[in-house]
């Protein structure tokens, strides 16, 4: 083997720091509050694990259940409540800690990173895989998003998962043709083609199992199964000849089953799910340049415009039928984008699929400079020195993240609301509040009613719809004792606000909030 990782023992080394870094440095500040990344989505699942937590136990006041328990009910459910189930679940043993999603999250990715490997590996060279698990594992802002509590870094995983059983299938049927031609006229080959069978039959099943459950945690995977499925499908053959495998039919149902069944559920049965799909295609948006500017900037924040541009590049190192899994990943991402397109614009995190199509499409580009490197590197020190310096890149990008996450301590958030729950305690709110009540909610133990963000004003507005101001106080904080502002950022936004709320007294003010007595 001619490349950079030539031997086995440094190939060994080499995964043992990509991966060492990547889980000590998404284990770093993991006991700190969830607010630093999507902190409205992290705080919806947390509500919802404690719920079902409260639910189990009895020797928690009555109060404090029946809260619990009624806001779970309360927030709304889009995806299946599944990753929450198993952090309700951790807390029978750890009690409610707010690092154990964390934990798992960050899991989800590295056990995703081990499946990556395997598949870069097959679809480039050792050295190719190495440097993509890498960029994969420690891109800045994987590192950031792959610890939140939300469904994505699970379905990540999962996508991650079906690609390489995908993968495997197409080989094994390759394999077995190949060898059925070739062998066709030998007693030997039945024997042969029977174990092909047997392989590729287990690598259908597993990959319907993977992207099934992919879609199931969240339905937008469909995009990534699909398009990932059919250039491993037409990898080797047409799409009327692969119409002709019962494997192709056993895979694709058992990917349809598990979402199908959830939206028949949600829709049909529980009715909790119709309009919940509502405001997330705006097909005005296609004439607005901000829509693509938009788009733009969150794949600069997800992935960063250079590594972008070696991304696409490296599409051109792919040999052709290996390059057409990458492209129907590529298709489908940009399908996904123009379905979601309000959200594909506004939330970075629906840009974290992409994260392992970026690396994947990194790896021949990285195998062709790896292999320039170990011709050029022709003595020990000269390689020793190279590794050092590649070594070098991976801690300053992880310390430049340790740094990210050690420049808040949001801990004393959690007193501060705490203190606000004490106050309001037994009156009726409203307020302009981060995350929509849902921090009061969490760590103040008390509802209320949210006022709309300066955001939500212009997303109303996009969607045709714009409401009088005195028509929404009348609405949302007319009936209510107390209007609490702790958002004062986007209060600023607000100046018909502010002007509205001058005319009442100040019922309590304290570090980081203010508290307006509307009781007449």
């Amino acid at each position: 083997m001619n490349g950079f990782f030539s031997t086995k023992p440094a190939r060994i080394f080499a995964l043992i720091v990509t991966f060492t870094f990547g889980i000590a440095v998404r284990l770093y500040d993991i006991t700190d509050l969830p607010l630093e990344f999507h902190s409205t989505r992290q705080l919806l699942s947390l509500l919802k694990a404690r719920g079902m937590y409260y639910e189990t136990r009895t020797d928690v006041p009555s109060e404090e259940r029946a809260f619990a328990i009624q806001q779970w009910n309360l927030r709304a459910s889009v995806e299946p409540e599944f990753f929450e189930r198993i952090v309700a679940w951790t807390y029978q043993f750890t009690g409610e800690q707010i690092w154990v999603a964390r934990a798992y999250s960050s899991a989800f990715w590295i056990i995703g990173g081990i499946f990556f490997y395997l598949l870069a590996r097959r679809l480039t060279s050792e050295d190719g895989a190495i440097a993509a698990t890498a960029v994969y594992l420690l891109l800045p802002y994987a590192i950031i998003a792959s610890r939140s509590f939300q469904p994505d870094p699970l379905m990540t995983m999962l996508i991650i998962m079906f690609l390489w059983a995908v993968w495997e299938w197409s080989s094994a049927l390759t394999a077995k043709h190949a060898k059925s031609a070739k062998e066709n006229k030998e007693s030997l080959s039945g024997l042969r083609a029977l174990r092909g069978s047997k392989s590729s039959w287990v690598f259908a099943i597993l990959a319907g199992l993977f992207g099934g459950l992919a879609i199931f945690i969240k339905f937008p995977a469909a995009f990534f199964v699909i398009g990932g499925g059919l250039g491993a499908v037409l990898r080797h053959r047409s799409m009327k000849e692969a119409l002709k495998d019962p494997q192709l039919y056993v895979m694709a149902l058992l990917g349809i089953l598990p979402g199908a069944g959830y939206l028949i559920y949600g829709i049909f049965v529980q009715d909790f799910l119709g309009q919940q799909f509502g405001g997330r295609f705006i097909p005005s948006l296609f004439l607005s340049p901000l829509y693509y500017v938009g788009w733009l900037n969150m794949l600069n924040l997800v992935i960063g415009g250079f590594t972008l541009m070696l991304a696409l590049l490296g599409l051109f190192f792919f040999e052709d039928k290996k390059q057409r899994l990458l492209l129907g990943l590529w298709i489908g991402y940009a399908l996904f984008g123009f379905t979601f397109n309000f959200h594909i614009h506004t939330h970075d995190y629906y840009s974290l699929p992409l994260i392992p199509i970026v690396a994947l499409s990194i790896a021949p580009l990285a195998d062709f400079l790896f292999t320039k490197l170990a011709q050029l590197a022709i003595t020990n020190l000269l390689r020793l020195s190279a590794f050092c310096l590649l070594l070098f890149g991976i801690i300053a990008s992880t310390w430049n993240v340790r740094n990210t996450l050690n420049a808040a301590d949001y801990r004393p958030q959690a007193e501060m609301w705490a203190e606000i729950g004490a106050i309001t305690d037994g009156y009726n709110l409203a307020g302009l509040t981060q995350d929509y009540g849902a921090r009061l909610a969490y760590w103040g133990w008390q509802n209320s009613s949210s006022w709309p963000t300066s955001g939500d004003l212009r997303y109303a507005e996009e969607r045709g719809g714009r409401q009088d101001l005195e028509e929404q106080f009348d609405a949302i904080a007319s009936k209510k004792d107390l209007f609490i502002v702790t958002d004062f950022d986007d209060f600023e936004r607000q100046s018909a606000l502010q002007e509205k709320l001058s005319a009442y007294p100040i019922f309590a003010e304290g570090d980081g909030y203010i508290i307006y007595s509307l009781m007449k």
